[in-house]
């Protein structure tokens, strides 16, 4: 069954489960209605008409009760199936190239000044994060991008490509996970979370751990004595006692149940993650070892940890309740629940970053196997040993929808160091070295690349497509770029070896001065052990081979201009573009050159 279809059957399914909770629903509540109404009938009997016992109230009451609870579980299971079909819905418009807008765009990973992300269009509305990204917790996010930023080592990406092929098929897995939480965002802040269960302890001496509940309870002695006896003097000395060491303890107090909202949102939301991941069988070897990680703490499932601080959480917040602040000072409950907080990080806290971890690289990888069961045809890269190369057939533009995609054959390897692309604005040109750029980024992410075949080398990407000027940092177009270039030549000769991708090469400056930076820079990074793709619509920069002759091969895009319109057919051709269409252009709109 093709994509589509499984998620069209499946949404409809959850679409008939809504269905059926919301005839429950209605039903539900008119009998709360019908109990209602009876119970006032009975209030009634017994108290007006004398007709009726009043024990009789009990019935309804109890049978009330007893329906609500039911019914709050039905609108609760009728939330998860909504929550369903809104998840099968966005899997389908992204199979039906309608995602763009929708989902999580990234845009806190984008840094203006990394090498390629803004040139390759990782982040942002439309971009390739927006695209991949289906993690419920930003730790599954915030893997993702890291695995988009930079490029990882060979064996990670196999033992990667190893647990896409398992997880691709998992839909049960990935809805249970989609639904999962109180609302249907992405939650969970690690950072605050670590920085809180990796701080050390604050309640000292430790001693008053046990002592606090010792006096809790003869305070409740005391309380008793009161009402039975009336002497309240003991009452107050144990109070007493209690204030101070509660004084003493007041900034410590403050620490741990203060300022940790923020750490404490979505602990539900983890714990279910948690919970669900540790309940599957795994096969892949790395996604057993994942799963492993989360019973590293003593033998307690993750899960379990993560859901008794979920339980003290609801403990500090329960202060804030009026009856609880009455009685808080007597049974000393700041204190002992802060004890307990920090019972939890000591037991805990160490495990809590590893398990953070698992959790970001497992919905990392689920974020790829959605992607790779969304695009079947997409296969996984071949990795070669040797010299860098890139040899690509039939390779497209992942944002591009499949409809328009133009896909073309891209290879450089052997002796073809660097592709000169040559062709007019709009011809193509920037959209291949994105393509080339997006493939090799998802190839050392451990993803599919989009492509019938592709087979590199290890590769670092470098890019200078779409470098702006900058008012704040006061610099020029084309100070931006000879900025970028730098940078990129500081990655030549490193490991793994770079993929440049220039575009319009040095295009701020005059003509002899930018061929002559041109070959320079490009002969630069030939020597360093680098390959890449070079584009221009200057047809002088099409013979800078220089000393790079026999590693340059000349590739172009054409047009076409008739009646006034220029068309592209986006079919890259070997040689340099013959035809210089920028005149007739012109003078099709009525300009008078």
């Amino acid at each position: 069954m093709v994509p589509s279809e499984e998620y069209v059957q499946r949404r409809n399914a959850r679409q008939l489960r809504v269905a059926y909770y919301e005839k429950i629903h209605i039903r539900l509540g008119n009998v709360r209605l019908l109990l209602a109404a009876v119970a006032v009938f009975m209030v009634w009997a017994s108290f007006r008409a004398h007709s009726l016992s009043p024990w009789w109230l009990v019935a309804p009451v109890v049978a009330f009760v007893g329906i609500a609870s039911y019914h709050s579980r039905v609108l609760r299971a009728r939330e998860l199936s909504e929550r369903a079909v809104s998840f099968y819905e966005r899997a389908l418009a992204r199979v039906e190239d309608r995602w763009a807008g929708s989902g999580e765009t990234g845009e806190r990973f984008d840094d203006p000044h990394h090498v390629y992300a803004g040139d390759l269009d990782l982040f942002g509305k439309g971009s390739l994060f927006q695209l991949l990204s289906t993690a419920r917790t930003r730790m599954g996010e915030d893997t993702l991008a890291q695995w988009l930023l930079s490029p990882s080592a060979v064996e990670q990406v196999r033992e990667r490509h190893a647990a896409v092929a398992e997880l691709r098929d998992q839909l049960d897995l990935r809805e249970d996970l989609a639904v999962l939480g109180e609302d249907v965002g992405v939650g969970v802040h690690p950072d605050a979370l670590l920085k809180w269960a990796e701080s050390p302890n604050q309640m000292k001496p430790l001693w008053l751990r046990w002592l606090s509940p010792l006096l809790a309870a003869l305070a409740i002695a005391g309380a008793a004595v009161w009402a039975v006896w009336g002497i309240v003097a003991l009452l107050v000395l144990i109070v007493v006692i209690e204030a101070v060491f509660t004084y003493r303890l007041k900034k410590p107090l403050e620490e741990v149940l203060h300022g940790t909202e923020h750490a404490f949102r979505d602990l539900d939301l983890l714990s279910g993650v948690l919970a669900r991941v540790e309940a599957h069988r795994f096969q892949a070897p790395q996604l057993q070892a994942l799963q492993r990680e989360l019973l590293s703490s003593g033998g307690v499932a993750a899960s379990r940890a993560i859901a008794r601080l979920r339980t003290l959480v609801d403990l500090i917040n329960s202060r804030h309740n009026v009856a609880v602040r009455i009685l808080d000072a007597p049974l000393m409950y700041s204190v002992q629940v802060a004890f307990a907080a920090e019972h939890w990080r000591q037991a805990h806290g160490s495990a809590l970053r590893m398990w953070v971890d698992t959790i970001g690289q497992i919905e990392a990888l689920l974020s790829l196997a959605t992607y790779s069961f969304e695009h079947p045809a997409d296969p996984s890269p071949e990795f070669a040993d040797g010299a860098a190369s890139f040899d690509g057939e039939e390779l497209g533009h992942p944002l591009v929808p499949s409809v328009l995609c133009v896909r073309n054959d891209v290879s450089i390897r052997g002796e073809t160091r660097v592709l000169l692309v040559s062709g007019s604005n709009m011809s193509g040109k920037s959209t291949l070295l994105r393509a080339v750029g997006m493939n090799v980024v998802l190839a050392m992410a451990g993803a599919p690349v989009r492509a019938r075949r592709l087979q590199l080398t290890p590769l670092r990407v470098g890019a200078s497509i779409r470098v702006n000027d900058s008012l704040q940092e006061g610099s020029s177009r084309f100070y931006a770029e000879i900025t970028r270039l730098r940078r990129i030549f500081d990655f030549a000769g490193g490991d793994p070896p770079l993929l440049f991708l220039l575009d319009e090469l040095l295009q701020g400056t005059n003509s002899n001065d930018r061929r002559i930076g041109a070959e320079g820079i490009v002969r630069a990074l030939v020597n360093r052990g680098a390959i890449g793709l070079v584009s221009t619509h200057d047809l002088a920069l099409t013979d800078i081979g220089g000393s790079v002759a026999g590693h340059l091969r000349n590739v172009h895009f054409q047009d076409e201009l008739a009646n006034g319109r220029m068309t592209f057919d986006y079919k890259l051709r070997d040689g340099v573009v013959t035809k210089s269409n920028g005149l007739e252009l012109m003078r099709s709109i009525g300009l008078d050159v």
